[in-house]
């Protein structure tokens, strides 16, 4: 897939404003498809949306195929019927720029409940209708998602509800004991599946209003999956488990710019040989539900098809493991076999190896370029706009670095010195000295960081790898939107030949 010159912003939709402590996908996420429109941009890059677990990392998720109810909007709720007109009337009083996700979640399970009760017992017909088609037409992961959280539920008393610690015969599967569960717990089933259907009704909404402006949205897919999911439970023999269904090797990468000692995700270990077996077939269904979902997809973790580094479960950094070969081109001239065009953007950060560049190439698949990776070295850096090729998607940063901001006002006095030098600027008004030098490059798309139009500073960054505390909770106050940051974005996103253009098909 080779991508027009286009560019747009990057934006979760966690961090749009909101009175109920999360963003959502209510008229704040309709606005800022309009804020695209407004500066000309082509694309809304997003996160991951499923339903997020340890740490409320979005790429810790129940499940690869769900959405995250977090994200379902209030307000809709009630227009839409599914609660009544004074149904959120009393809010606690959340704060404004950043997730309580603690006070968040209960708030919102009493409220979905409520929301659920009011369907079952004043459904209209046409609701209850699409609600039993959406059942029938996701039911390949709707029905095992549903249980693993009804069962998560009922025993998240022991470890949090883990699905290791289930009764044994649960834990396996036992055909019996789960037409026992999905029959004592069948309410709490249809909640679950009520709720992906609300998700997915305002989520297709948003992005058909998105798409009908000629706006695309980009995806997020991490290679790996949670341990704690729906995925990894229903599907066990996929995964290097020992008897007890506890991972004997985990994901990670090794000592990187991020960490010293690495980044030990945690994340179970896919036995690619017997995915092979059956045409990677969950891996045919991922990728069939997330471009349903978004336009174009990241493949976060790229060069995990190549080789993965895989980390003894007993390690507790990730400086100790092994590479290990994965499943290489075989993989992708599978999907293409069973999806046709593959409309992906390869994550193709970190050690990345001639195997890794030529998989990527034999597909097209745009790679990445991070400029704020270009000024720790020389004039060869391979993040520095010079050395670009035009199939590559540039970044000021991503939601795992700092702050444009952030970032330069911690980088070392050569390093601020070398991109003084290499924009020709001060320094002083470094993010959009940055957005200016990703949008002029021959990258054929550019995505920027909401915080990086707002020139925000490290308090306003999303992610830190390696950490699990205190992140994922940035958002910004709706008149930080500014009218000159439409104007001034808008103005350089024509400079440099980056504008929407319908009549070219460019979107």
């Amino acid at each position: 897939m080779k991508l027009t010159r286009s560019s747009g912003v990057l934006l979760h939709p966690t961090s749009l404003p909101s009175r109920y402590g999360i963003g959502d996908l209510g008229d704040a996420a309709y606005r800022f498809v309009d804020f695209l429109v407004e500066s000309k941009q082509s694309l809304w890059q997003i996160l991951p949306l499923g339903p997020t677990g340890y740490g409320d990392s979005p790429y810790q998720c129940f499940s690869a195929f769900a959405g995250n109810p977090l994200l379902i909007s209030p307000d809709y709720l009630v227009r839409d019927g599914y609660l009544p007109a004074d149904g959120v009337e009393t809010v606690p009083s959340f704060p404004s720029e950043r997730v309580k996700y603690g006070e968040v979640i209960p708030y919102k399970r009493e409220l979905f409940a409520g929301a659920y009760a009011h369907f079952v017992k004043h459904g209209t017909s046409e609701q209850q209708i699409s609600f039993s088609q959406f059942e029938d037409k996701q039911a390949g992961w709707l029905d095992d998602f549903a249980l693993f959280m009804a069962l998560k539920m009922e025993h998240q008393a022991v470890d949090g509800g883990v699905w290791s610690s289930w009764p044994q015969e649960l834990m396996q599967r036992d055909v019996q004991a789960i037409q026992f569960w999905s029959e004592k717990l069948s309410s709490e089933i249809e909640y679950h599946k009520f709720l992906q259907f609300i998700f997915f009704q305002q989520w297709s909404s948003i992005k058909r209003y998105a798409n009908d402006r000629h706006i695309q949205i980009i995806g997020d897919a991490p290679i790996f999956v949670a341990y704690d999911s729906a995925d990894v439970w229903a599907n066990r023999e996929q995964f290097f488990l020992d008897e007890l269904g506890l991972p004997t090797v985990i994901a990670g990468v090794p000592p990187d710019y991020f960490s010293e000692t690495g980044q030990r995700w945690g994340n179970p270990l896919y036995k690619w040989e017997v995915m092979k077996r059956d045409g990677y077939a969950w891996w045919v269904s991922r990728l069939k539900m997330g471009f349903e979902q978004v336009d174009i997809t990241r493949l976060d973790h790229f060069r995990g098809f190549a080789a993965y580094w895989a980390i003894p479960v007993e390690e507790e950094t990730a400086v100790v493991g092994d590479w290990i070969k994965g499943p290489g081109s075989d993989f992708f001239r599978t999907m293409q076999e069973k999806l046709g065009s593959l409309p992906i953007i390869a994550e193709d950060l970190g050690v990345i190896t001639p195997d890794v560049i030529a998989m990527r190439d034999e597909f097209t698949f745009p790679g990445m370029k991070i400029l704020q990776f270009g000024f720790g070295g020389d004039k060869t850096n391979a993040f520095l706009p010079h050395t670009y090729e035009s199939n590559s998607v540039v970044y000021s940063g991503t939601h795992d670095n700092d702050t444009t901001v952030g970032w330069y006002r911690s980088a070392s006095p050569s390093e601020q010195d070398f991109v003084r030098r290499y924009t020709a600027r001060s320094g002083d008004n470094i993010a959009w000295d940055m957005i200016r030098l990703a949008m002029a490059s021959v990258a054929d798309t550019a995505v920027i960081p909401l915080q990086d139009l707002m020139q925000l500073d490290t308090d306003a960054r999303m992610n830190y790898p390696g950490r699990t505390d205190g992140y994922w909770q940035w958002r910004f106050l709706p008149e930080a939107l500014t009218a000159a940051i439409v104007e001034r974005f808008r103005d350089m996103t024509i400079l440099y030949g980056r504008e929407r253009c319908v009549k070219e098909g460019r979107a």
